[in-house]
């Protein structure tokens, strides 16, 4: 495996690793710095996060420094927070219905009254995939967290939908709700789906 880039993430504090695998695959992981203060010894950390992630040698240490300086001087500055805007995109052709980031950051969804739910690039702006194939609003979305390979959506069309992040493929339709599907969530290991629906009912999908 081969590190690509350090990606800081200030809340939680952590600093996300894009890799490369061996067979071509891009992928990603999160060194969590949750217990991170302003009196951290950073070069004691930095020792421990090399001997414990063999994705970070001596010579990214000080690029890794440098981030988790950066998160402590976050840290320090709560007292005057200031926010700036990042990115405006122009994601739907209709309104919005909701939006979800996968637990690394690195990619964000967002669902639409245009029917589709689309998967963008949080680094970038850019559209990765378009999900489309619901016949009525897209108004629940979720990414399987921790995993972050698949997308879920619920539909005003009654049904939800469990889809493959890197192919854009539709995996599954699930269909049973009579009536509108309002909320819907991935269980912790990913291997079950909950949908709540208008029909006053939630359902339990095992997939």
């Amino acid at each position: 495996m081969k590190l690509k880039r350090f990606m800081l993430r200030y809340f939680p504090p952590g600093v996300n690793l894009e890799y490369e695998r061996r067979n071509g695959d891009v992928d990603q992981k999160t060194i969590d710095l949750l217990n991170l203060t302003p009196d951290t010894d950073v070069e004691v950390l930095l020792d421990h996060i090399l001997a414990e992630e063999p994705l970070v040698t001596p010579k990214h240490k000080p690029t890794l420094r440098a981030l988790i300086f950066r998160l402590i001087e976050k840290l320090e500055d709560k007292g005057d927070q200031r926010y700036e805007l990042s990115k405006c995109l122009s994601a739907h052709i209709l309104p919005l219905t909701n939006c979800a980031f996968n637990k690394s950051g690195s990619k964000f969804i967002t669902g639409s009254y245009d029917r589709t739910c689309r998967i963008w690039d949080t680094h970038t702006g850019e559209e990765l995939r378009s999900l489309e194939g619901h016949r009525n609003v897209v108004y629940a979305i979720a990414f399987n967290v921790p995993f972050g390979d698949k997308v879920a959506t619920g539909s005003f069309d009654k049904t939800a939908r469990i889809w493959d992040v890197k192919t854009g493929r539709c995996l599954w339709e699930l269909v049973g709700h009579e009536a509108e599907i309002v909320c819907l969530a991935f269980s912790p290991k990913g291997t079950h789906l909950c949908t709540g629906s208008m029909d006053n009912s939630a359902k339990v999908w095992d997939v």
